[in-house]
């Protein structure tokens, strides 16, 4: 029977996928893994018996996830699991960013109790005109699960696309409209863009990805919009941009002090996964990723380890968490030979600094074997499964 601790509340459907093999629970001192979604690890006393952390999310911000590396512990995230729900908030903000929708509404209450209502509402809705999104143009940083789908979804809206991304996938370009275009940079998207949103990852390569040396490039009095991460855009950038008319709209889903109340922006409290569905599709994936991973050592979506998975093979199965260092697999092959076990399978990935390999034999493993290969220097974890 195996544990995993919630440090969130996660919807009922992670529990009900790992079915009765497993324990779910929000308390327990030794966990094989942890399920999260916004609690903050950083300060967290991560217990030694955790295998692994899945984050029903794609951002995994909260979690020390270089630190869990060098502990041998993966981290998971759930890619596309929120796709749909943040490219419906993504059309939203288009319409919000394009019509002057929120400022409309918030000026109507003001005329509560106005006995020329219908007149004062005639006379008013000039101040609120607004431009349609048909035949602009608007332009996608980052092509992956969710920019895919707004990519998409605003070619059926009759918009024109462009997108950007360095590390777009064969995949992942098989899955756009041929009507998108692709630009050859940041800058040249953003030239050519009347309206912008931006999906990427947060790290210190993405950081102000949009700044005060390149918001000017987007059309005169165009839109921004960023429901990826705050970090991604200079908010003093946005400011500046708003107040000289380059830039005509921000809308965000990460607040910021000086941003509320600021005209020309709309803030959003963080809505963009916060759907019933995505947050069920997310705690499904987070819990399939931990089961797959726990019980036959697969990897998949991980941020910290190398993607590596393999059927079972033979009788017995182990996996090696190990610095990328050379010579480690043949050390690792010469232990089990010596041992007169016949391998049936050997995978193994790397990434950065880390390694993973799945090894199959044929014949049954003993703890001699494995007790040899964890004195391996450069080895970090060793399981049996």
């Amino acid at each position: 029977m195996k544990t995993i601790l919630a440090l969130n509340n996660i919807s009922k459907l992670a529990e009900e996928k790992l079915k009765a093999d497993y324990t779910f629970t929000m308390q327990s001192d030794a966990p094989d893994a942890i399920i999260v979604r916004s609690f903050n690890m950083h300060d967290y006393a991560l217990p030694e018996t955790v295998l692994a952390v899945s984050r029903a999310g794609a951002g995994t911000n909260n979690i020390p996830v270089a630190e869990y590396a060098k502990r041998g512990v993966v981290v998971f995230n759930t890619p596309g699991a929120n796709a749909n729900a943040v490219k419906e908030l993504v059309i939203a903000a288009l319409l919000m960013s394009g019509r002057k929708i929120v400022d409309g509404i918030e000026w109507v209450k003001t005329l509560k109790g106005r006995e020329d209502l219908s007149k004062a509402v005639e006379s008013g809705k000039k101040a609120f005109v607004g431009r349609e999104i048909s035949d602009k143009t608007l332009g996608i940083i980052g092509l992956g699960a969710i920019g895919i789908l707004v990519a998409n979804a605003a070619i059926d809206l009759g918009m024109n696309v462009v997108g950007y991304d360095p590390y777009l996938s064969t995949a992942n370009a098989l899955r756009l409209n041929p009507a998108v275009k692709i630009a050859p940079s940041t800058d040249d998207l953003l030239a050519a863009s009347d309206f912008v949103t931006i999906h990427v990852p947060y790290n210190e390569s993405t950081k102000y990805t949009i700044n005060s040396g390149n918001i000017g490039k987007i059309k005169k009095g165009g839109a921004l919009i960023n429901l990826a991460r705050g970090e991604l855009v200079e908010n003093a950038a946005v400011l500046s941009a708003l107040a000289d008319g380059s830039l005509s709209r921000y809308v965000t889903d990460f607040p910021a002090d000086e941003l509320i109340g600021t005209d020309g922006v709309i803030v959003m409290p963080h809505l963009g996964a916060s759907t019933p569905e995505a947050e069920d599709n997310c705690a499904v994936m987070a819990a399939a990723e931990l089961k797959d991973f726990l019980e036959d050592g697969n990897i998949r979506n991980s941020v910290n380890f190398p993607a590596c998975s393999a059927p079972r093979a033979g009788s017995s199965r182990i996996t090696v968490i190990h610095k990328n260092e050379k010579s480690v697999i043949s050390a690792i092959s010469d232990i089990i030979g010596k041992a007169n076990l016949n391998i049936e399978n050997f995978v193994s990935r790397s990434r950065g600094d880390f390694a993973y390999a799945i090894v199959d034999t044929t014949e049954e493993m003993d703890a001699k074997v494995t007790d040899a290969i964890e004195k391996l220097d450069s080895v970090i974890r060793v399981r049996v499964l």
